[in-house]
Formats: structure tokens, sequence, C-alpha cells
């Protein structure tokens, strides 16, 4: 089964984002069932009118992990069984989960648990000198890029701090669970997302920020991702090397709308067609 959210404005229909992945899957006999995303603080009510399902994929908006948590128990209240379960969810949603296993092929990174300013600092100092990028354990802040997310130096202690209260700032409730420092490396061109079924690479797309550009060349590294769908986004770096800019959550990876998302339904229920 696929569930995506419900339109706000006529829950009785599927939110207008999602619908095309909703059309795919139907006409693919994969049935679909709609969630009121504005309810996920009430998981119960969120899912109400779900029905059974032995292999449930959610394709929508964005969740905490603590929210994913209670949406997983509600659904298994109703006897559906979400392919994602919550700890596989949180390690592909939160950095710290999957950093190590991309160590080699992403900047060096750092982070603290919590919000606390001056562990930071100290975080800082870990990494060492030179340009870094600040974000959380989910997001970061690049549309506010020197303001809240470039360092140009983490010796400049007074520069870290100013870009780590302004990013606390502006993410408000949404920050997640510490501050991460990344440190800064020159990529070139338009990154490519790359997408990841049990394991193994089904697809690779443009990024959504960048739907008409998929870069030439593109490709995926070998991964042990021991996880039942996420996204490795990918970009080269300006020596040559290709680099991972992000892993995350598939469900609630964005699908970059110039593509068939028909080609994501037949990669997730591959035994259904």
């Amino acid at each position: 089964m696929l569930l995506v959210p419900s339109d706000p404005l006529n829950p009785r229909r599927v939110d207008p984002h999602f619908a095309g992945q909703a059309t795919a899957a139907r006409d693919r006999g994969i049935p679909v069932a709609r969630i009121d995303h504005d309810a996920i603080g009430d998981p119960e009510r969120a899912v109400a009118g779900v029905p059974p399902a032995e292999d449930a994929v959610y394709r929508g908006w964005m969740m905490s992990a603590a929210e994913y948590d209670g949406f997983a128990q509600a659904l298994a209240a109703r006897d559906v069984l979400l392919r994602t379960s919550p700890a596989a969810y949180r390690a592909a949603h939160e950095l710290p989960g999957w950093y190590d296993v991309v160590r080699e092929l992403t900047p060096a990174s750092t982070w603290t648990d919590g919000d606390d300013v001056p562990q930071l600092v100290t975080a800082a100092e870990r990494l060492g000198t030179g340009p870094a990028v600040l974000r959380d354990y989910v997001k970061s802040m690049k549309h506010y890029w020197d303001e809240a997310a470039y360092i140009p130096e983490l010796a400049d202690r007074e520069g870290v701090e100013r870009v780590a209260r302004r990013f606390r700032e502006l993410r408000e409730d949404s920050f997640t669970g510490g501050y991460v420092l990344r440190r800064f490396e020159d990529f070139v061109g338009a990154e490519a997302r790359t997408w990841w079924v049990d394991g193994r690479c089904v697809l690779v797309t443009p990024h959504p920020d960048t739907p008409n550009d998929l870069p030439e060349g593109s490709s995926f590294p070998e991964l042990a991702l021991d996880l039942p769908f996420v996204t490795v986004d990918v970009v080269w770096r300006a020596d040559g090397v290709l680099r991972v800019v992000e892993v995350g959550d598939g469900q609630v990876s964005d699908w970059p709308g110039t593509w068939d998302p028909a080609a994501l339904v037949d990669c997730l229920f591959r035994d259904n067609r």
C-alpha cells in the first residue's frame, strides 16, 4: 500500500504534490490510502480510516523521528506494517545515523547533542581550521547562507557563535538533535539524487532543486546502506571527485517534478508489476 497525505483543502483527495505518485500506484493495482499530515501530532486521528496492509510505504511531507514513531505505532494498531521501521527512519533522516556509512565520501563532520553554543565551539576545535557549513541533524539554512550556514573560519569563535545563534533563531521549534559542522568543500554543477531500495541504487534523477539539470556522468558510490528506502544526493567536487552531500529517508525525499512518478512507484513495488 502507498500512503500519501490528503489535500488540506479537500481531505477526500490526495495532496496535489503527491497525486501523480498516487495515480501511478492505482494504475498498477497498488492500494492507496490518505493520511492527514496536519494531524500528525495526533497520530491515531492522522491515520483514521487507513485499511490493513502487510507492506506500506509512505510518500509525503517530512516528519520528525518522534512523529514517525507515533505514526508507525498508530498504523500498527490498525494492522498496517510500514516497510521502514522507526529506527530505520531515524538512521536515514538524521545525520549521525548515516554519517559513518559515507564517512570517506562526504565532508568531514562533527556534531553536538543539543543546542549549547559553547559545546559547538568545542566541536569546531575538533574539526580544525578553515571554512565549514552549519546545520542540525536534519537540515541546513542554505537560503540564509551568509548569516546562518557558512562559517568562513572555524577558528573564529565569535563568528561560529554568531552563525549558530542566527541558525537557532531561524530553525525555531524545528531544530533537531544538535548542531552539525561540515567542512566546506567546493562543489561544482548540479546535484543528482540517487534512490536506493533494499540497499541497491535503483534510480538516478535530478535533484528537485534543479529538476532540469542531471549532471553528466552521474554515478553512485558503492554503499553499505542496510536500509529499506533512502536517497543519496551526490555532486562533483571541483577536483573531479564524486561526493555525497546528503542521505535521507526516501519516504520524505522530494521527487523532481520533471520526471515521471511512475518510475519511482515501479521501483518501490517491483514485485507487484
